[in-house]
């Protein structure tokens, strides 16, 4: 089967990017003395996994209990659900457990705490757990120093396994210099709060990091046991905006086919909207915007500055950038054309399979993926 064949939308996934970018982490985090877990809410696909845990430790990091269910279910028992953990979860955790997965939790406050000891004590079901620690004032997790470290450590007592963190903010970095402060900084906030747990004569042999940006730039990880990071496998437009990655190594795109023309606006409508590429707009506050994604063609090659510039929910607007005009005879109906994601992670969620492609147009594989909770 070709790409020709397909019906559109359709996800494409170029395996040969997918392991080049799955070598280049794994061969930097080695020389870098780290394990790797890979965060696999990007991938949600047993035959992307397996070929991310080639040469690792075996662990993987989720985002959803559906994830552990499915990957746990393959044959892979050690988990990291690096969400913080609601009080509605722990029975479908505690049923995991039960059935061997060696499934951690994480949470960052006092009253969280003291609701898995709760429940653990309730059910006669441990729950290993790992301290949030809030490294960029991004999102969740205590302050490095707070006195609430050691109250909650105390209260997990011989659950706590010990401390993760999370750098989303180096997604709005402006320069690769940036962005290795921020794994400074990232690597400073838990190797702190290990020690302090240490100091107060608790257990904390996981010190865990992760971002695709600061995995990428980190120079040294020190005092860090564990690094996740997972949009690295496919890599994305905001990721390329952060000079984290290049085009060229974007390994996922959505197949769309041109469906008609608007010449006085020089637009080419696609049957690619916004349910086959999403609404995600990371790139909009980065030097460069790509629209809804860079329009290559069929081959996967960027096109001029082809972007689409807007989409409805089954039409995508392919223009060129402000400014240029676009040669719509180009693209007659019929013509198919790729997209690249601002977001692969929502590119993806929207989409039931990739059809694999080894750097052309030939589908070699179709292998199938999840989504949902």
């Amino acid at each position: 089967m070709k790409l020709a064949d397909l019906e559109t939308p359709a996800l494409v996934l170029d395996r040969s990017r997918l392991e080049r970018n799955l070598e280049r982490m794994r061969g930097h985090l080695q020389r870098l003395g780290v394990n790797l877990r890979p965060h696999v809410k990007t991938a949600k696909c047993i035959e992307v996994v397996r070929r991310a845990l080639q040469g690792q430790a075996g662990g993987i990091t989720v985002s959803t209990l559906k994830e552990a269910e499915q990957f746990f279910a393959q044959g892979i028992n050690d988990i990291l659900y690096a969400v913080g953990i609601a009080p509605n979860k722990l029975d479908h955790v505690a049923a995991l457990r039960s059935r061997g997965a060696d499934i951690t939790i994480i949470l960052d406050n006092v009253a969280a705490a003291q609701m898995v000891a709760a429940r653990s004590g309730a059910l006669g079901v441990g729950f290993p757990a790992l301290i949030e620690i809030d490294s960029d004032g991004h999102r969740s997790g205590v302050q490095p120093g707070a006195a609430t470290l050691i109250e909650i450590g105390r209260i997990l007592g011989p659950a706590l396994r010990g401390v993760m963190t999370h750098a989303g903010d180096s997604y709005n970095c402006e320069s690769v210099d940036a962005i290795r402060a921020m794994a400074e900084r990232e690597r400073a906030a838990v190797v702190r709060s290990a020690a302090e747990l240490r100091n107060a004569g608790l257990p904390c042999p996981v010190v865990s990091v992760g971002s695709t940006p600061t995995a990428t730039y980190a120079d040294k990880l020190d005092g860090v046991t564990e690094v996740r990071a997972g949009v690295y496998m496919f890599f994305d437009l905001v990721m390329a905006g952060l000079e984290v990655c290049t085009l060229d190594d974007i390994a996922v795109s959505v197949l769309a086919t041109v469906i008609g023309h608007q010449p006085e606006k020089n637009w080419i409508i696609t049957d690619a909207g916004w349910m086959a590429l999403s609404r995600d707009r990371g790139t909009a506050k980065q030097k460069v915007d790509q629209g809804y994604g860079v329009v290559c063609d069929v081959n996967g090659c960027p096109l001029d500055d082809l972007i689409v510039a807007d989409t409805n929910q089954e039409h995508g607007i392919v223009a060129g950038r402000q400014g240029i005009t676009a040669d719509i005879s180009r693209f007659p109906i019929g013509t198919q054309l790729r997209v690249l994601p601002n977001h692969a992670c929502a590119t993806a969620a929207q989409h039931p399979a990739y059809r694999v492609v080894d750097g052309g147009t030939e589908v070699g594989a179709v292998w199938s993926r999840f989504s949902g909770w």
